[in-house]
């Protein structure tokens, strides 16, 4: 007797069990329609381009003598941007986060000044003031693009900020006798390798596909090839901004697997552009779960 008394205390104490994963997991027939919708407004026009072009023009594009000019110089813009950004951005973002948390929203109102300003008035006034040994060289439009990437920087910055508990690594680096440049370079930076990657895929994206400021600069990046080339061979136009396009999407689905990769293994937060999303941490040997 009592050992059924018993079967039926354990029988009423266990859990019921739940719906099937399938069914708790089943998208609703509403987003498949939205993403379907989505996915027709890029994909056409992409096959429309791809079918004007012709594969035959991709291999052409690299037989003009002025391709490789024009490529090498968005490059290095896009290096000095993005070793520029990173430089003047990361310790200014780290600083005001720890140091001015109220001038925060300060901080994201200058930074969206850029994307508000045109820049066709941002590049006169640069002109205007900008000192003569920097006008003859491509330098100046490097710092002008340090100038546009600001916004996309510091929200990418910021959003790696709030994704880890920098204030007690910080202080914790700081009551082991650590002064602030070791802090920032061996606690700080290496938890906001994801956010910093961010940024720079951003910073590439933009100077690779920036023309304004370019053009009335006098200089023939990438994208001033492109348009100068619409007029001869239309083409080898469209066929270069698909390669412009498609390595900009190739990187960016780089930066949101390696990061999501590497947030897994560490159990820390996702940083894809500029969402954050805390990843679960699995709970170590010894430990409460």
């Amino acid at each position: 007797m009592a050992a059924v008394m018993s079967a039926a205390e354990a029988a009423e104490q266990a859990p019921v069990p739940g719906p099937p994963a399938a069914t708790r997991r089943r998208v609703p027939v509403w987003r498949w329609v939205i993403l379907l919708i989505a996915a027709a407004y890029f994909l056409i026009p992409l096959y429309a381009a791809l079918r004007f072009a012709g594969f035959r023009a991709f291999t052409q594009v690299t037989s003009y003598p002025s391709f490789g000019s024009a490529l090498l110089l968005s490059l290095r813009l896009a290096l000095i941007a993005t070793v520029l950004t990173l430089v003047l951005m990361v310790p200014t973002t780290v600083y005001v986060y720890l140091r001015l948390p109220r001038i925060r929203r300060l901080m994201e109102a200058i930074t969206i000044l850029p994307i508000v300003i045109p820049p066709i008035v941002l590049i006169i006034g640069v002109l205007k003031i900008a000192p003569g040994f920097l006008k003859a060289t491509p330098d100046l439009l490097g710092l002008e693009y340090v100038v546009l990437s600001m916004p996309f920087a510091y929200r990418s910055l910021d959003a790696g900020l709030r994704a880890f508990d920098v204030r007690t690594l910080v202080e914790a680096s700081n009551s082991l006798g650590a002064g602030w440049p070791t802090t920032l370079w061996r606690v700080v930076i290496p938890n906001l390798r994801t956010a910093m990657l961010s940024a720079t895929v951003l910073t590439v994206a933009l100077v690779l596909g920036e023309y304004t400021m370019a053009s009335l600069d006098n200089f023939q990046t990438f994208p001033v090839w492109i348009v100068n080339f619409e007029q001869n061979s239309g083409s080898v136009s469209v066929a270069a901004s698909l390669l412009a396009l498609f390595v900009t999407w190739l990187l960016l689905m780089l930066i949101v697997t390696v990061g999501s990769r590497s947030a897994r293994k560490r159990g820390g937060a996702e940083v894809a552009l500029f969402s954050v999303s805390t990843a679960a941490v699995a709970p170590t040997r010894g430990e409460p779960e």
